[in-house]
């Protein structure tokens, strides 16, 4: 977890461990639209990163859905500690999404990348775990950090959850995630080293992402089986993304 504001570290540090024990099934029994799970046919067809497109879509079909925004969250986040409050948490049918910067989460299992040595913000915890209990691969998987619940914002009451499947755009290029951790309250805006890399942002935890220019959409009651498969996400991505651009149809001026 990097907090560029190191006086809040520690505070940040306690809200972490406190939001690690919430459950990935922390949202009442509902029933989810699509579950996909690691043995999706679409598994075979994940792109290099260098490829502008991973799954259904191009990048701009995407963006061009997130143009306006009808904020459902009370107030504004930071993209940093120290930063001025300016980014919403908007609504969409299907969906929730925002547009920050993207700071490096590298925690969870210690890799060869991601580790207290590279990372001296370094947490062997994630808020969201495996199939088999382990805490996730920030290095190899890709996922997404959300602020834990507030009175900015309960993404939980939005229909988010460990699991959740996210794209995450920059630039022209569109990448899959899951939602695997959670961080301090009033800032958004950070992805594992796995999503920075796959869309070509310096995943460096101590000098990596980006000031902006990146665009988290999160579909609600979505939910990837197993968490750690990144197969699984581009597959449920095949399936709901095309529904969700068929209901969020720009209309009129």
């Amino acid at each position: 977890m990097r907090i560029r504001n190191t006086a809040v570290a520690a505070a940040a540090g306690s809200a972490l461990l406190a939001a690690a024990a919430l459950p990935a099934t922390a949202l009442p029994a509902t029933a989810l639209p699509a579950t996909v799970t690691g043995h999706s046919p679409y598994s075979a067809a994940v792109p290099e990163a260098s490829v502008s497109m991973e799954g259904p879509v191009a990048a701009a079909e995407l963006l061009a859905k997130v143009e306006r925004c009808s904020q459902i969250s009370k107030g504004r986040y930071r993209p940093d500690a120290g930063a001025s409050a300016s980014i919403p948490v908007c609504g969409l049918n299907g969906a929730v999404f925002w547009k920050a910067d993207m700071d490096i989460d590298c925690d969870g299992q210690r890799t060869t990348k991601c580790n207290s040595t590279t990372d001296p913000w370094f947490l062997n915890t994630t808020s969201y775990q495996q199939s088999n209990g382990a805490m996730l691969n920030s290095e190899k998987l890709p996922h997404i950090v959300v602020p834990v619940p507030s009175s900015i914002w309960d993404y939980r009451a939005s229909g988010i959850r460990g699991g959740s499947l996210a794209a995450v755009i920059h630039k022209d290029k569109v990448r899959y995630a899951v939602v695997g951790d959670t961080g301090p309250a009033g800032i958004i805006g950070e992805a594992s080293y796995a999503t920075a890399e796959a869309l070509g942002i310096n995943p460096d935890p101590r000098n990596g992402g980006v000031a902006s220019g990146v665009t988290y959409i999160l579909f609600t009651y979505s939910e990837v089986s197993p968490i750690e498969s990144h197969s699984a996400a581009v597959g449920l991505a095949q399936s709901l993304v095309p529904t969700f651009l068929m209901n969020n149809r720009v209309s009129g001026p």
